[in-house]
C-alpha cells in the first residue's frame, strides 16, 4: 500500500467513525476499530499531513480530529463506485412506490420512502412540462355547453380545464364529431414537446375549418396554462423533523436552514444547479459548494430522473456534511432510478 492509498485508509476510517459517533476521532480510536495494520506513530503522521492538507481539522482543543468539507470532497471523488443496495432495500422501495395511481401520490411517497432511508431531508421537483412529451388529449363532454380537456404528459402529469362549447356533444351526431375532432387534435400534438406541441396545435387551429374552434382554442389555453404553471414548478419534501436529530452538526442555529428549505424557489436552484456525475448517477454538493449561503452546512445529493438521458426532474437529500454518503448517494440512486421508470412507463 502506498503513503497516499495509507492516508485515504486512515481519512476514510476518521470519516466513518465520525459520521457514527459524531465525536472527534483519535489515533487510539482509529487503531482500536480498524484494521490498518501499521503503527501507532504512523497513524499520527498520516493524521498530521492530512491536516495539513486541510482535509481533517482539530475542533477546539479536542485531541481528535474530524473531516472538513475538502476532506469529505476528496473521500467522495475517490469512491470506486456507488455500492449497491441490497435486495431487501430495492424490494421495499418497489413496494412501497408501486400503486400509486397518481403523480401527487407517487412524488409524496417517494420524498416519503427517501427521508426514511436516509434519516435526512428528501426532496423531488415536479417534472418538467417543458421536457416532457404529450401523451394524450382527452375531451369529456360535461353538459350541453361545457366541456373538460385532459391533458395527459409523458410524465404523468395531467392538466385539466372546462371550457364552454357551441356545440351539442352529448348527442350521438356531437359524440361522432367529438371523436373525430379528438383524432386530430392527438395527431397533431402526440409525443411532441410542449413547445412543439403548442405550434402544430396552433396550426391546426388555423388551418382545420372541420374542427370547432372552441376545442382547439380550448386544448391550447390547457397547454398554456401548463406552460404558465411551469414557471412556478413545484417541489415537495418530507423529513424537516430529522434536521433537529442533528442539531449538534449546525454551528449556529439551524433556523437559516429551515428557512431557505421553505422556498421553493431555492430547492429548485439546488436541484437543477450541477450536471450529475455520469460514472456514479449522482451529485454531491458540500458544504461552501453549495450555492446558497444558508446551507453551506449542509450537504446536498441529487440524482435527475426520466427517460433515458432525458431527464425531466430531480429527487435529492439534503442533511449536515456528517452524512453517510455511500449509502446515501445509492438511496438517492435507487430512487432516482425507479421514479424513472414509473413517469416513463
Amino acid at each position: 500500500m502506498s503513503q497516499e492509498q495509507r492516508r485515504m485508509a486512515v481519512l476514510s476510517a476518521i470519516i466513518e467513525d465520525y459520521v457514527q459517533t459524531s465525536e472527534p476521532v483519535g489515533s487510539k480510536a482509529l487503531l482500536d476499530r480498524h484494521q490498518l495494520n501499521v503503527s501507532a506513530a504512523t497513524v499520527r503522521n498520516d493524521m498530521a499531513a492530512l491536516e495539513d492538507e486541510g482535509l481533517i481539522a482539530a475542533p477546539h482543543t479536542s485531541a481528535g480530529r474530524i473531516p472538513t468539507d475538502a476532506g469529505y470532497r476528496l473521500f467522495v471523488d475517490r469512491l470506486a463506485a456507488v455500492r449497491p443496495m441490497s435486495k431487501g432495500e430495492r424490494a421495499a422501495i418497489t413496494s412501497y412506490l408501486e400503486g400509486a395511481d397518481d403523480l401527487d401520490t407517487v412524488l409524496d411517497r417517494t420524498v416519503r420512502l427517501l427521508s426514511t432511508l436516509t434519516r435526512q431531508v428528501a426532496v423531488v421537483q415536479y417534472p418538467s412540462l417543458t421536457r416532457s412529451t404529450v401523451r394524450h388529449v382527452e375531451l369529456v363532454p360535461m353538459s350541453r355547453t361545457r366541456l373538460m380537456v385532459v391533458v395527459i404528459m409523458g410524465s404523468g402529469r395531467v392538466e385539466q380545464r372546462i371550457i364552454p362549447i357551441n356545440v351539442d356533444y352529448t348527442t350521438a351526431v356531437g359524440a361522432e364529431a367529438l371523436a373525430s375532432a379528438r383524432a386530430r387534435i392527438n395527431a397533431a400534438t402526440h409525443d411532441r414537446r410542449l413547445a412543439e406541441a403548442l405550434t402544430s396545435l396552433a396550426t391546426l387551429h388555423e388551418d382545420d375549418r372541420e374542427t370547432e374552434d372552441a376545442l382547439t382554442a380550448g386544448v391550447l389555453a390547457a397547454l398554456d396554462a401548463a406552460l404558465a404553471e411551469e414557471r412556478a414548478t413545484k417541489v415537495t419534501l418530507a423529513g424537516t423533523a430529522n434536521l433537529a436529530r442533528s442539531s449538534g452538526d449546525f454551528p449556529m442555529t439551524l433556523e437559516p436552514v429551515l428557512d431557505a428549505l421553505e422556498q421553493h424557489v431555492v430547492l429548485l436552484r439546488l436541484l437543477s444547479a450541477e450536471a450529475h456525475d455520469a460514472s456514479t448517477g449522482v451529485s454531491v454538493r458540500i458544504g461552501a459548494e453549495n450555492p446558497v449561503s444558508s446551507l453551506q452546512s449542509t450537504s446536498f445529493i441529487t440524482s435527475g430522473y426520466g427517460a433515458g438521458d432525458e431527464h425531466v426532474g430531480a429527487v435529492g437529500v439534503l442533511g449536515p456534511t456528517r452524512m453517510d454518503y455511500p449509502a446515501t448517494m445509492a438511496q438517492v440512486r435507487a430512487v432516482a432510478a425507479y421514479l424513472s421508470r414509473i413517469v416513463d412507463a
